[in-house]
């Protein structure tokens, strides 16, 4: 779990907390900045979850797509989240909510499990939030990218708890 309190996870139509965590990559970066680009999927993750894992090389092939950002949220130290994102192939900026900091945007967005996504409209509003791994949220989130997320002869699970 990843935080010590226990909060109701956000639903779509609730306006996102703000934040400012440090980047992966260095420096840091507020939910209003990241905003400012446009919509954009928070994808909170631990590097130790099967379902995170999962999960992270398709949305990196949405990411590669060019329609959605992402920004991955680690609950994970940098030495940890740097090696994770190299195993799954994860090039979209990761931030940071680790133990250290007391997981101050997991808390505030109420995460439980993970992983859990939340997209984010410019303004603010959080438009989806989506716990574990379901098949049609994913193929949703893609979309706009056209074509088949999924490849030929892949297996691809419905739905995983996360």
């Amino acid at each position: 779990m990843a935080s010590r309190g226990q909060h109701r996870l956000l639903e779509p139509g609730a306006r996102a907390p703000e934040f400012r965590m440090e980047l992966l990559a260095g420096g840091t970066a507020s939910l209003a900045e990241i905003l400012s680009g446009g919509p954009v999927l928070l994808a909170f993750f631990k590097i130790s979850c099967p379902i995170c894992q999962l999960t992270f090389p398709f949305l990196e092939r949405i990411h590669a797509a060019g329609t959605l950002r992402i920004f991955g949220i680690s609950q994970n130290d940098a030495g940890d989240t740097g090696e994770f994102n190299q195993e799954f192939g994860v090039t979209f900026p990761t931030l940071l909510d680790s133990e250290e900091s007391g997981f101050p945007a997991s808390g505030d967005y109420g995460i439980s499990s993970v992983p859990t996504l939340f997209l984010v409209e410019p303004g603010g509003v959080i438009s989806r939030a989506i716990e574990g791994w379901r098949k049609k949220d994913m193929e949703g989130l893609a979309a706009p990218v056209g074509g088949s997320l999924f490849r030929p002869g892949e297996y691809v699970p419905e739905w995983k708890a996360g």
